[in-house]
């Protein structure tokens, strides 16, 4: 029998094709790793990502909607095992799951990977919280869980190429949940195998408007890779079965095209992901951040500026960020993906903070009428060096004829330019203290920190699981 349609395959060739080989080797690879395997650096980074994480999304828990998101889910269930984490409230593991990768996106704050291109941490994350009950849980396995779901994530995102119109929240990461859900249940090499195979037919089909129009569904996607995560691995538990090549098929022609398998097996236990992810302190797109560290430089060099003192201000940059030149956001999701409004704020704000993208901000006359007179280009020499590098030039043109210029080749955070273990941790500070106050959230970094050398996750989960402030 034969087909002459272009592109389509005879069932009978795909049925002949054996698993792929990095998949195989992936299997043996977590199967046979160990705790005591990991180099001490790398323990530490991952404890870092996961305090790092776990600020943002307690602090993303304050937010109206999320708060009123826990409100509703907790209705369906008269009390749950894992918490939303700085709610107050405890929801089935489903429903945690998908809360708490909800509210570590809200603000833009989350960690995430350069080279995958998305953010892998706060994918795994809350899958791996609610994967089991905490009492079941020793610390060494969880952030051996953790570093595992977080490395075949990012390796998907990095041998792909997404859709131009996808965004990458919700895809690639749902691989990274299941991964760490199965191990922590202790899946043997061929259940993990299916696991990646199932879990990629899980992946959601987003769009990247979302971020652009401000459509705050797009808060959702990396919930529901938690929460899809967790769903692989029950199926695949329960004897339900994947692909058997699931990655190449959704990852190398439905989501994203180019799958390279070399990709998932280069330097495997020797180069770690999660030591090449990026920490962010901008509250916004990490596209915006190469031009927003160029505005910071400048404030600190040259002071204060007055906007009215500003006649206009030129941006060049790479194809991403340089797409983000809407000069005047909905709303706050909107405002994070806005290049124009981002250096606007942070003008008048002195940073990119929180509150410089709140419906205050967006209402600020000044901020407005400055993000109409920033102009964003891109320079295809800039966007070559991707993803190595993430430069930008900025140029504010101030009325008195004078230039204030500054370039960067690098975002202050990522692998080339990281900030500091205490600068990850005041982040951590500052984000949590408005939470559950200064005591606290001093104790949920102690026990990050010493989670190599718990024997389960107990006193963690309490400590997750206590109510904000203005709860009390």
């Amino acid at each position: 029998m034969s087909i002459v349609t272009p592109n389509i395959v005879p069932a009978s060739v795909l049925l002949a094709e054996p698993r792929p080989a990095w998949l195989s080797q992936w299997g043996a690879f977590a199967s046979e790793i160990s705790f005591n395997d990991l180099d001490k650096t790398l323990v530490e980074q991952a404890k870092l990502v996961v305090l790092d994480c776990i600020g943002a999304v307690a602090a993303g828990m304050q937010e109206p909607e999320t708060r009123a998101l826990v409100v509703r889910l907790g209705r369906r269930e008269a009390g749950g095992g894992f918490a939303a984490i700085g709610a107050g409230r405890r929801l089935n593991a489903g429903d945690a799951a998908f809360v708490n990768g909800v509210a570590g996106t809200m603000l833009e704050l989350d960690e995430g990977n350069s080279f995958a291109r998305g953010h892998p941490g706060i994918h795994v994350l809350p899958a791996a919280l609610a994967a089991r009950r905490p009492a079941e849980v020793d610390g060494r396995d969880f952030l051996l869980a953790f570093i595992l779901g977080y490395e075949i994530g990012a390796r998907v995102g990095a041998a792909s190429r997404l859709r131009n119109t996808m965004h990458p929240h919700g895809t690639w990461g749902t691989i990274g949940a299941a991964f760490a859900a199965a191990y922590l249940d202790n899946a043997d090499e061929q259940a993990l195998i299916e696991t990646v195979n199932a879990s990629a037919s899980l992946s959601l089909g987003t769009s990247l408007r979302t971020m652009l129009e401000g459509a705050t569904v797009r808060n959702s996607y990396a919930g529901f890779s938690a929460r899809n995560g967790l769903a692989a691995w029950d199926l695949v538990a329960s004897g339900f079965t994947g692909e058997i090549d699931g990655v190449r098929s959704v990852y190398g022609g439905v989501l994203a095209e180019g799958f390279r398998p070399d990709e998932m097996v280069a330097a495997l236990g020797q180069r770690w992901e999660i030591q090449r992810n990026y920490f962010k302190r901008h509250a916004a797109c990490r596209f915006t951040h190469g031009a927003l560290d160029v505005v910071a430089r400048l404030i600190a060099e040259h002071g204060p500026l007055d906007p009215a003192a500003i006649a206009r201000i030129e941006v060049e940059t790479y194809v991403w960020a340089a797409q983000l030149d809407a000069p005047a956001p909905a709303n706050m999701l909107a405002a994070k993906f806005s290049l124009p409004f981002a250096i606007a704020t942070t003008l008048v704000h002195g940073e990119a903070s929180v509150p410089a993208f709140r419906a205050a901000a967006l209402a600020d006359a000044r901020i407005v009428d400055l993000a109409a007179r920033v102009a964003v280009n891109e320079d295809p020499a800039l966007s070559a060096m991707l993803p190595d590098l993430r430069p930008a030039r900025v140029a504010i043109h101030l009325t008195d004829g004078r230039v204030l210029s500054g370039e960067t080749f690098t975002n202050r955070g990522d692998a080339r330019d990281p900030y500091s273990p205490d600068e990850v941790m005041a982040k951590f500070a500052e984000l949590a203290r408005p939470v559950w106050g200064e005591t606290h959230a001093a104790r949920i970094r102690t026990a990050i920190e010493t989670l190599d050398e718990a024997a389960d996750l107990m006193a963690l989960d309490a400590l997750l699981a206590a109510p904000p402030l203005k709860d009390e």
